[in-house]
């Protein structure tokens, strides 16, 4: 195993990161020790280091998404060996250790929140996951959340007439391609929003039907889409206050039902709504058997017969860790249909 270790430290919120040595953690008993290929940048990371998302301790290590190989397995580990290939979502955000970190060249992951991927799947691709996965996990199938069946990596009966729907806002996001790709597999219509440039990605997906999330009349036609199927619950892969309002409207005129929300709930939610906020984290932690679903009983599965795709498309911004800061500024600037991502 390798003897150095380089990350990009978060040392000061507001400051840029600083590259230098970081050990290489030891996996204790349900983890296992990545060597990473690729790392993916996502809002929370630029959201710590702005000062905007409380960073926690400091220095410490972001990073919640990776793909690599596994090269040590601690202890009561038997669903991997070293030279697995795997994606992962890390836990510095919740453990707050630098180990579980993303943002470095070797990342310690919890098992239930590692998945192995096909062998002709590259790195890039497949680290685009982990942290959608287990957002849009939570969000659609736990009993607090919207509650919905299971997906089956199988392919289900061919929907009908009167087939429950999922409206999921945000269809091109990271989050929103994998609620999307979620629900599908778990036997859901999906009625969706995003920019037009977009609607062949929702649609290639899975999507049902696809709305500009711009329009005027947007909530009219989400409304008109949702009346013609059993109406399941909504996801918000965006969640800011015109996001959250645009959706809890068409579900006021629905008669009301919830809404899983990635960011805090605007205070200005129609009474008739249930709106309540996604901690990814949980999947991890709180709902560990949820995770052994997902990750361990799903997603490999699903992979491998095409049943879930990375999506949305890796822009690689360049090779090494020291690349990992331009990739959170190009992620910070805006991004659409597409997720950065830093090869190693």
């Amino acid at each position: 195993m390798a003897e150095t270790n380089q990350a990009a430290w978060l040392k000061e919120a507001k400051q840029n990161f600083v590259i230098g040595p970081a050990e290489i953690g030891k996996p204790a008993k349900d983890e296992v020790l990545v060597r990473n290929h690729a790392i993916a940048i996502n809002p929370v990371d630029h959201a710590q280091q702005s000062g905007i998302f409380p960073p926690g301790p400091l220095p410490r290590i972001l990073g919640n998404d990776i793909a690599g190989e596994i090269i040590d397995v601690g202890e009561g580990v038997t669903q991997f060996r070293k030279g697995d290939r795997v994606l992962g979502h890390c836990t510095a955000l919740n453990t707050d250790e630098a180990k579980h970190g993303g943002f470095q060249e070797y990342t310690v992951v919890p098992t239930v929140g590692c998945a192995a991927i096909p062998e002709d799947m590259k790195y890039e691709d497949a680290c685009v996951l982990p942290l959608a996965i287990s957002t849009a996990a939570l969000g659609l199938f736990h009993k607090e959340q919207l509650g919905l069946r299971l997906p089956q990596a199988e392919q289900r009966e061919p929907l009908t007439g009167d087939t429950e729907a999922v409206l999921i806002w945000g269809g091109s996001s990271s989050v929103g391609s994998a609620a999307i790709q979620l629900a599908v597999a778990a036997g859901y219509a999906v009625v969706t929003t995003s920019s037009p440039r977009n609607y062949i990605l929702c649609k290639s997906l899975g999507a049902n039907e696809v709305f500009d999330r711009a329009s005027l009349s947007i909530v009219g036609d989400l409304t008109s889409a949702m009346q013609r199927y059993k109406f399941a619950g909504a996801f918000d892969a965006i969640s800011t206050r015109d996001t959250q309002l645009n959706v809890a409207q068409v579900l006021a005129q629905l008669g009301g039902g919830r809404i899983a929300l990635t960011l805090p709930v605007t205070p200005d939610i129609p009474a008739t709504v249930d709106a309540r906020m996604i901690y990814a984290a949980f999947i991890l932690s709180q709902d560990k058997a949820l995770g052994k679903e997902i990750y361990g009983d799903f997603l490999p599965a699903a992979l491998k017969n095409g049943r879930i795709k990375p999506a949305p498309k890796s822009d690689v911004v360049g090779h090494g860790v020291e690349h990992i800061q331009a990739a959170v500024d190009k992620l910070r600037a805006g991004v659409s249909g597409s997720k950065v991502v830093v090869t190693l």
